[in-house]
């Protein structure tokens, strides 16, 4: 019977440990969304997340049913969210874990698209998410806008670098800056390195590209473009091809919101208007990669293409054997040095036969046009009489043919190193070694005898502790310690007290910098957003630098519940922004200030202390 009965707990402890095994898996649930608060068109980027319920680590997921729509990662993090529920008094948490995982995609085709389900793997578990359908629409065309898509080169060989400039044509007003759409395939490429032009306007905005991510330095400027005015927004990248073959580059396109009619309503600039995005695309091209020749490449070749210059330069240069030599190499002469690698100094036969060259290499920097190296390298005997010449090598493309360059020999004066004898250490022997030697005369022989050059070591502690040398070696630090953990206790400061001094300081510094922008220059639609949004990212602990009119509009309903004045907040942003690429003046006078103004204080108000 107590057999029976054991076996009776043992089965239903059995089934137990099955059930728990067979909830656990069901306790991750893994799934797709798109977030988008607009319209999806035809090649514009758009937000794709998998999302896992349950876990706080990323999974493995297999991207090949998404790969028509060029699939780029924008990184992911841990979202775990806390529950509090209050029943009867008593207060639960509890925690749900979340990762998600974001991805940027992008449909050419207009209508209605399926995206498939992807296999996602999570602790060795295979999960497939749900297929998401959207609807993609077509954007409009319109003679307003024009796009070009040039390469300085239609032919080049590989490694030559080739630079690729984008010019958009706007000859109506632009919503803003923020309601572009880039869409470049060229630059998220695999076929090609990506560098910035050496130039760059130092009045350009920085923007970050929907397509991949590519950060460009956009400059803006009026011209004449086929009989009218417009304003250009103009772009350049470097594009250094990684190998041969006729690389087809597809069409380029972007879109923008531009003006399609005056609107009843009143924007913080005056009369509002309606705005209908249109898109528009350059032509395809191609561009054709040659291989480099095999004939005459030498041996040190690696892959420039280009002209390059060398030069190399030491100090000190007049050493004994094993002392520490710095040698410099700079290379230049080109614009475009990021393939330009570490000189190869092992494979030089002279240096590695009379220099010790260690294999840890710091990292080049870029200086005035040159790349610069720095090694520190050891003459191993004295019969060194300089540096030998280090050789670059490069593909000339403009003669067709291998250039090999070198920098010139930099003589040195190595001394042989004095092996110094037990005499030589105690003296005995009053042949002067060095002048070191020489000033010490008898070093470690002079030797003195007799008890009267001896001295009582005797240690009585109460005599230390009040003889004045040892007061001062024990007193000095005691009263440094005394002092500064009274200042530390008086000037105590966290990071919560920081962020909280910071909250509560906010609407303060806001308001006084709203009421001197009119003694400001010029741009002061830009300077106004840029307070509106400072103001919301100390008073509610956001990174101001990555908030977008529509992040403020909802912080601002979160913490107020106030669905106007969150509206008013994000319009006038998005009016200002809008301002920097309009084709009309935009100017702010006191009363716009004093709307502002007051609906940061309005914020203050109604926000949660």
């Amino acid at each position: 019977m107590q057999d029976s009965g054991l076996t009776k707990y043992i089965l239903v402890a059995f089934i137990l440990a099955a059930a728990i095994s067979g909830i656990a898996p069901a306790q991750i649930r893994v799934f797709a969304q798109v977030e988008s608060t607009t319209d999806i068109y035809i090649g514009e980027t758009f937000d794709y997340r998998i999302i896992i319920d349950g876990e706080e680590k990323p999974g493995q997921v297999e991207l090949a049913p998404l790969a028509k729509y060029n699939p780029q990662s924008l990184g992911g993090g841990p979202a775990s969210q806390t529950s509090i529920r209050i029943i009867n008094g008593k207060t639960t948490r509890n925690v749900i874990k979340r990762y998600v995982m974001n991805y940027s995609l992008t449909v050419t085709e207009a209508g209605r698209v399926l995206l498939p389900s992807v296999a996602v793997t999570v602790n060795g578990t295979v999960y497939k998410t749900n297929p998401v359908e959207l609807n993609i629409l077509k954007a409009g065309t319109t003679d307003q806008l024009n796009l070009e898509v040039t390469l300085s080169e239609q032919q080049c060989y590989v490694g030559q670098p080739v630079i690729i400039t984008v010019k958009f044509y706007v000859s109506a007003d632009v919503a803003s800056l923020g309601e572009f759409n880039f869409n470049i395939p060229v630059l998220t490429s695999d076929d090609f390195y990506l560098e910035d032009p050496d130039i760059i306007n130092p009045q350009a905005k920085q923007y970050r590209l929907s397509t991949g991510g590519i950060t460009v330095f956009v400059s803006q400027y009026r011209t004449e473009h086929k009989g009218r005015s417009v304003v250009v927004l103009s772009f350049s990248k470097i594009l250094i091809p990684k190998s041969a073959g006729r690389l087809e580059m597809a069409a380029s396109s972007v879109s923008a919101e531009i003006a399609v009619g005056r609107s009843r309503r009143r924007s913080f600039f005056g009369s509002e208007y309606d705005y209908k995005r249109f898109m528009v695309s350059s032509k395809p091209s191609a561009l054709t990669v040659l291989s480099l020749p095999e004939v005459g490449k030498p041996s040190v070749y690696y892959g420039l293409v280009g002209r390059y210059t060398i030069a190399s330069s030491a100090v000190p240069t007049q050493v004994n054997v094993g002392d520490p030599i710095t040698l410099t190499i700079k290379i230049g002469g080109n614009k475009y040095l990021k393939p330009v690698q570490w000189p190869a100094l092992e494979k030089i036969p002279e240096m590695a036969a009379n220099f010790k060259i260690p294999s840890q290499k710091a990292s080049p920097t870029i200086e005035g046009g040159w790349k610069v190296f720095t090694q520190t390298i050891r003459a191993n005997n004295d019969k060194i009489g300089a540096i030998p010449s280090i050789p670059l090598a490069f593909f000339d493309s403009n003669n067709g043919r291998y250039t090999v360059i070198k920098t010139q020999p930099i003589q040195l004066e190595v001394a042989p190193t004095k092996i110094l004898t037990n005499a030589d250490l105690e003296g005995t022997d009053f042949t002067p070694v060095n002048k070191e030697v020489e000033a010490i005369k008898k070093g470690l022989s002079a030797n003195y005898e007799g008890f009267d050059v001896l001295q009582d070591q005797n240690f009585a502690l109460l005599v230390a502790l009040t003889s004045p040398g040892y007061m001062a070696l024990w007193g000095l630090p005691l009263a440094g310690l005394v002092l500064s953990s009274l200042l530390k206790f008086f000037t105590h400061t966290s990071p919560e007290k920081t962020a909280a001094k910071r909250r509560r300081q906010a609407c303060g510094k806001a308001v006084r910098q709203l009421k001197k922008i009119t003694s400001s220059g010029q741009q002061r639609h830009e300077l106004l957003a840029s307070i509106m949004k400072q103001y919301i990212g100390e008073r509610f602990d956001k990174t101001a630098g990555s908030l977008t009119a529509d992040d403020c509009s909802e912080v601002i309903l979160t913490h107020t519940t106030d669905i106007q004045t969150a509206k008013q907040y994000r319009d006038i942003i998005a009016q200002c922004e809008a301002a920097r690429y309009s084709s009309t003046e935009a100017d702010i006078d006191l009363n716009q200030l004093k709307n502002v103004i007051e609906l940061v204080r309005s914020i203050e108000k109604k926000s949660k202390k």
